[in-house]
């Protein structure tokens, strides 16, 4: 008799085809993922863009660790999440007895703002509770298998390492962003190879010797480390064909070579304002000669300085197009249909997705970052991915690059480690 031979759909998962019984059954096979997020879109992005790298985009829930929001809070998120918040519960108490108080004098006092940003509709996202997701990851482990978490953001740090404590028997935890300190509270680390710049004699020489000891990391990569170039995303080439066919009425009939310009704002790590605004629009008005359309965005960092500057200098030129602030930006159809890039150096997130396109990317402003981010910039111009943006650059000539594929290859990185213990991933 012929053995029989089952068969495997397509999957990047060699093993994912094969029945659960020959696989140690479910209790080995992770069917869904829990993400913890902060928040921010620039950190969350990335939990679920390697969510649906691992093909579980539809079989994932979004937590969230909120923090007390408005007036005095937002001096208080340099403290850990748990402590922000008891802080802020004993001010609410204090504040309510002095509100009897001076009410009891005729007084009028205003009211604390809401914790957690219910004004703006935060509450009704599911808040991290680790007693919640443990009791779940336990009393559907039989059935559903392990449970996958992905968190990203300092703030997340105590939940997800909280979750792998209490229940390492039933869950996998990957934190993105390096954690800083015992990065065994996780089973994998994925972050940023600039993150490690501290470590390096450049970085060792910028820190003050009585600092060094407080600096983090302290110590190299562990093998439960996965290095990135940048920050994961949810890019790759089937979203970008997707966005492509979506937005073909809105940007096939632009004149090409089309131009998309992103800028951000001043971090702590890049600093800039008005002259790099006026240096950029110079540049622009260079190669706008060689450009069919131009497209500037701002995000919710860009400084109003800069803008007014961007919008009054570029504004009337009919070959440029300026997004307003207040409206929704197309940006996949931007990623998809533009030529080249023109990037602000702040955002290693933006720069990330211009850059996994395969597209000129040209960079504005690197000058003006220190630290991580400068390593960052340096560690991108050696592969050749990005150039300075100089205003002498012809937008009709193009050229390529091997595109960043962080995402995938820190995927590929959880299916292997998973292997490891004896658990595979099953979408």
């Amino acid at each position: 008799m012929r053995p029989i031979r089952l068969p495997e759909p397509p999957s990047p998962n060699p093993s994912a085809g094969m029945p659960d019984i020959f696989e140690g059954g479910v209790y080995g096979v992770i069917r869904r993922a829990v993400v913890i997020g902060n928040g921010f879109p620039g950190s969350e992005t990335q939990s679920i863009g390697l969510v649906r790298a691992l093909g579980l985009a539809d079989k994932h829930v979004l937590y969230r660790v909120t923090r007390p929001k408005g007036g005095m809070n937002e001096w208080l998120h340099w403290l850990p999440v748990s402590v922000h918040k008891k802080l802020y519960n004993i001010i609410r108490q204090i504040h309510g007895y002095s509100k009897l108080f001076l009410k009891s004098r005729g007084h009028k006092i205003a009211s604390l703002p809401s914790e957690n940003g219910s004004s703006v509709g935060l509450s009704s996202i599911l808040e991290a509770d680790v007693k919640q997701i443990v009791n779940m990851a336990r009393e559907t482990y039989e059935k559903d298998g392990p449970l996958l978490v992905i968190a990203s953001g300092r703030d997340t740090i105590s939940t997800a390492s909280s979750l792998k404590r209490l229940a390492s028997e039933n869950v996998f935890v990957v934190q993105i962003q390096h954690p800083r300190l015992n990065l065994n509270r996780f089973d994998l680390v994925i972050t940023p190879h600039h993150d490690y710049y501290p470590l390096t004699p450049k970085g060792q020489e910028q820190i003050p010797r009585f600092l060094r000891k407080w600096i983090t990391p302290r110590e190299p990569p562990d093998r439960n480390v996965v290095l990135t170039v940048g920050a994961l995303h949810q890019i790759d080439a089937a979203s970008l064909r997707s966005a492509a066919s979506a937005y073909h009425d809105e940007f096939a009939p632009l004149p090409k070579p089309l131009l998309v310009v992103n800028i951000g704002g001043p971090t702590r790590c890049c600093r800039y304002g008005a002259d790099l605004a006026k240096h950029l629009v110079s540049n622009l008005r260079s190669v706008l000669v060689s450009c069919g359309s131009v497209r500037i965005c701002f995000s919710n960092r860009t400084t109003e300085k800069v803008s007014s500057i961007i919008v009054k200098e570029l504004g009337d030129n009919p070959k440029v197009f300026i997004w307003n602030c207040d409206a929704t930006i197309p940006h996949m159809g931007h990623l998809a249909w533009a030529d080249a890039f023109v990037v602000t150096a702040d955002s290693v997130g933006t720069i990330s997705e211009v850059c996994s396109t395969g597209k000129p990317v040209y960079v504005m402003g690197s000058e003006c970052c220190r630290w991580k981010l400068s390593d960052f910039h340096k560690s991108l111009r050696e592969r050749g991915v990005v150039r300075p943006f100089t205003g002498s650059e012809n937008i009709t000539e193009s050229w390529s690059y091997p595109p960043l594929n962080d995402t995938a290859e820190a995927a590929s990185k959880v299916h292997s480690v998973l292997a490891e213990r004896g658990w595979r991933l099953r979408p």
